[in-house]
């Protein structure tokens, strides 16, 4: 990636790309990471109205899941080092302000999707979501959230059956004869916003990593590359990726 002299256009724009940026920051990741790899594991703590100051809020979306998929834990997979390193990087790749907890880490909530602090959240994040289903208030209560300027970011499902999951539940709430999914073309402003990103790597768990020398597809040929994809609202902005 390389950086990009213009202005960015947006906090949202310039927080998604954030996420794919590489940083070292020593003062932080001494507390994200253990040995090995992992994940801290932290008791689940919901959101609050007192969490809305101002400030940013990495908010994770809690939903039910109908099969567990290999690799994966549903809404709480990697909770909450995945939460913790994203609003890291977000604090030092941009001007955002994130909330900090009284322990001096972002300060990250987790909220049910029928939740009225959804509408506080201008991003809201799924991890593991090719095994969601979405209740009838749920999907109501998204449509509402999209309505409203929300936007989502799933990822962390691989292969064809978790797709397919995705799509026919996101379906439900962003019905396609309206708002189809899109493959997000390299020249869409989100691949150009805080950096100039050319192409986007597959990662995989790195425990599959080293277990497989390195290999990246945690599905083998059922996922031989990884998909950036979004769904755009009327005006052609993002509000799914």
């Amino acid at each position: 990636m390389e950086p990009h002299t213009s202005t960015p256009r947006g906090p949202l724009v310039a927080l998604l790309i954030a996420v794919m940026a590489v940083t070292a920051s020593a003062a932080f990741a001494q507390r994200i990471f253990v040995g090995g790899g992992g994940f801290r594991r932290a008791p689940l703590r919901w959101v609050s109205p007192e969490d809305f100051d101002g400030s940013w809020n990495y908010c994770r979306g809690f939903y039910t899941s109908n099969h567990r998929e290999a690799g994966g834990a549903g809404w709480s997979t990697d909770y909450p080092g995945a939460d913790n390193n994203f609003s890291v990087r977000l604090s030092e790749l941009t001007f955002v302000r994130v909330k900090l907890g009284i322990n001096g880490q972002p300060n990250n909530v987790v909220l049910r999707l029928t939740d009225p602090l959804l509408y506080r959240c201008p991003l809201l994040f799924m991890e593991d979501s090719g095994t969601v289903v979405f209740s009838e208030e749920e999907v109501q209560r998204l449509r509402n959230y999209f309505l409203k300027g929300g936007f989502l970011w799933v990822d962390d499902f691989w292969g064809s059956r978790a797709w397919q999951q995705w799509a026919v539940q996101i379906g439900r709430v962003l019905p396609s004869s309206e708002y189809p999914i899109i493959d997000i073309p390299p020249d869409n402003p989100i691949m150009h916003t805080l950096y100039d990103v050319k192409t986007i790597p597959q990662v995989s768990a790195i425990s599959f990593w080293y277990r497989n020398r390195g290999a990246v597809s945690e599905r083998g040929p059922d996922s031989p590359h990884p998909n950036f994809r979004g769904i755009q609202d009327s005006q052609g902005r993002l509000i799914v990726v």
